[in-house]
């Protein structure tokens, strides 16, 4: 996918978190081996599809890269989960999701809601 950057290394993190003291981020948390996670990454594709090119969209593999996600969750202070969407403006986490909680439709109007 063109317009997603998966999250390799700590200094990944820290650019994206950077890159939102001028633009909302979305970090997505995945897990290869939960099928939760695999049904809520095929929402996120989905939405990617038609995404606002003004959002910049990340993806964090926890089993390629766990010490990204341990760093993730220990910035944007908030509790890991698998999946999970963060919205992060400013270096804070302003919107998250898990689980079912992620859908084309909730990506879509937090996104939306964080751009005014």
């Amino acid at each position: 996918m063109k317009n997603l950057t998966e999250l390799h290394t700590v200094d990944d993190l820290e650019h994206a978190l950077k890159e939102s003291d001028h633009r909302t981020v979305l970090i997505f948390k995945h897990s290869l081996t939960c099928p939760i996670s695999s049904r809520a990454f095929d929402e996120f594709e989905s939405y990617l599809e038609h995404a606002d090119p003004r959002v910049s969209y990340n993806l964090i593999t926890i089993q390629n890269s766990r010490s990204v996600s341990s760093e993730a969750t220990a910035k944007l202070e908030i509790e890991h989960e698998s999946p999970q969407a963060i919205l992060v403006k400013n270096g804070r986490s302003v919107w998250s999701a898990s689980h079912f909680g992620i859908t084309e439709s909730s990506l879509d109007e937090a996104i939306h809601d964080s751009l005014g």
